[in-house]
């Protein structure tokens, strides 16, 4: 067997997101045993001791850091997984792509699309490779749609709705962690769920949709106060206590019209605060000849009406099969389910064969900045009350 490279890998931040990077990468051979690199666990940067210690002791990494900075004095890393807060994002990320390694960062990679440009611009001028966390995108099922789409399976395109509905911060008394506060996060799902949403509808239409020409968008903060988080509290789900409340800075659901640039039309609609779903996200694309509908909680099928009549036409689910997207890489048939986490390894997979190729590969920070200048339009919208022109 041809021997692999082996690539310095740190990640910053070891929250969840982190630990998700941490097991891809782990996992890559696994799944892609002709993968071109292998990884090797460098360093972990985190402000938390305890993560800290749990990256060296049971992921395997040789160091950690407080500072991210420190990181970047090495010169056995050459690539880094950005998990950290959105507030950290470009700084993070335009160091990082500066100092010649290859980035791994999650969305919305910055507060808003000039940070996500920034960091664009500093991939782009030192030249390395890029991967960023549109992870939906590599559903088998969400392949499968997109080449029945490039195919004309659905006829002309009509519409393409997207839904992107989450309970995550339903609760009342959820702390008022850095996600509620601008200054941070930028905005709130916007940027948390429906930069996804933009990304899953635009892959799947690819260039027959020819990318969203124009939108007008609404927002609602339905919980405008949360209470202050104790110490100790600032995990995604803490609760707060019975003190001091402080005001929520950014917007709990949105939702778009969407003019596509080949005359669809789209919805878009995203909550954080939707009692009753949890991850309730999917994608419904209609044509003239057919139509497909994906549900990510039923990750493994994909709904389709085709070759039918077009009235009175029926649905059939299809499961998907090793011919669909990466499916074979994980499960040997139809009817065996993947997971969020092995999304994230054929993201990794794709950055790996980004860096291997010299070429991009997968979704890139490129595509970052799309979904944020969509995401920049729908509040320009929302502020001035009118269509807007991304």
């Amino acid at each position: 067997m041809t021997p692999r490279r082996e690539i310095g890998v740190a990640v910053v931040g070891f929250g969840w997101m982190g630990q998700v990077h941490t097991r891809a990468w782990a996992r890559l051979a696994h799944h892609y045993p002709d993968a071109p690199l292998r990884p090797r666990f460098v360093a972990v940067a985190d402000t938390d001791a305890g993560r800290r210690q749990l990256a060296v002791d049971d992921y395997g990494f040789a160091d950690s850091v407080e500072s991210w900075a420190d990181l970047l004095t090495r010169d056995d890393i050459d690539v880094v997984s950005v998990c950290g807060p959105n507030f950290v994002h470009r700084e993070v990320g335009e160091a990082v792509a500066r100092s010649g390694r290859h980035l791994w960062i999650e969305k919305p990679a910055g507060r808003s699309a000039a940070d996500t440009a920034a960091i664009a611009a500093a991939v782009h001028e030192s030249g390395v490779r890029s991967a960023v966390g549109f992870n939906y995108r590599n559903a088998p099922a969400v392949q499968a749609a997109r080449r029945l789409v490039a195919e004309g399976g659905l006829g002309t395109l009509e519409s393409v709705d997207v839904r992107m509905l989450a309970d995550y911060s339903a609760h009342p008394d959820q702390a008022l962690s850095w996600r509620f506060d601008p200054e941070y996060a930028g905005t709130g799902v916007l940027g948390d769920l429906a930069s996804h949403g933009f990304d899953l509808a635009l892959h799947i239409g690819g260039e027959t949709l020819g990318g969203i020409s124009e939108l007008v968008a609404d927002q609602a903060t339905y919980i405008v106060e949360r209470p202050l988080p104790g110490e100790g509290s600032m995990s995604h789900f803490a609760r707060g206590g019975e003190g001091p409340r402080g005001p929520v800075g950014n917007e709990d659901t949105a939702s778009a019209l969407l003019r596509f640039g080949s005359g669809a039309r789209g919805t878009l609609t995203s909550s954080r605060v939707a009692v009753g779903e949890q991850c309730s996200y999917g994608v419904d694309v209609r044509g003239s000849r057919g139509a497909l509908s994906w549900d990510f909680r039923r990750m493994g099928e994909l709904r389709v009406c085709l070759a039918a009549d077009y009235q009175d036409a029926t649905w059939e689910t299809r499961l998907v099969g090793p011919g669909d997207g990466d499916l074979a890489a994980f499960q040997p048939g139809s009817g065996m389910a993947m997971s969020f986490d092995d999304l994230k390894v054929v993201e990794c997979r794709a950055l790996v064969e980004s860096i291997h190729r010299g070429a991009p590969y997968g979704a890139t920070i490129d595509d970052a900045v799309v979904a944020a200048t969509l995401v920049d339009a729908m509040v320009t919208s929302y502020d001035e009350r009118r269509w807007v022109t991304p």
